[in-house]
């Protein structure tokens, strides 16, 4: 089984920064994309970031809403994914959630999940 567990939530204003960290550990394969999903109170859990595999060259790929503003990238050697969120808006604030597994299955949700970490923005 492969653990994750995210750090770094906490509550900022409109416009700040945060960055997000997930740490992984157990059966993982080096084949595996590593990403970020979110979920606010009353809605459904949505993808906001994903990065492939070093094998096959760190591709990102980001939801319309983040794009622009949220940036995600690994540590392979430390099998850590991050996410840098800048110029933050209240319709940010959610539960974050840390991803990983197959490619293919990045933007429904990848196989194992960390608890999340809670990111509230204020106006």
């Amino acid at each position: 089984q492969v653990q994750l567990v995210e750090s770094g939530g906490g509550s900022v204003q409109t416009g700040e920064s945060l960055t997000l960290s997930c740490a992984a550990s157990g059966r993982t394969s080096s084949t595996d994309a590593m990403g970020w999903f979110r979920q606010a109170p009353g809605k459904e859990r949505e993808f906001v970031a994903v990065i492939s595999s070093s094998w096959s060259g760190g591709i990102t790929y980001y939801a319309d809403s983040v794009k622009g503003r949220f940036a995600i990238f690994r540590d392979y050697a430390k099998n850590t994914v991050y996410l840098q969120m800048n110029s933050l808006k209240p319709e940010d604030a959610a539960v974050y959630y840390c991803n990983r597994g197959n490619w293919r299955d990045r933007l429904k949700g990848m196989d194992y999940w960390g608890k999340g970490t809670l990111v509230t923005v204020s106006s």
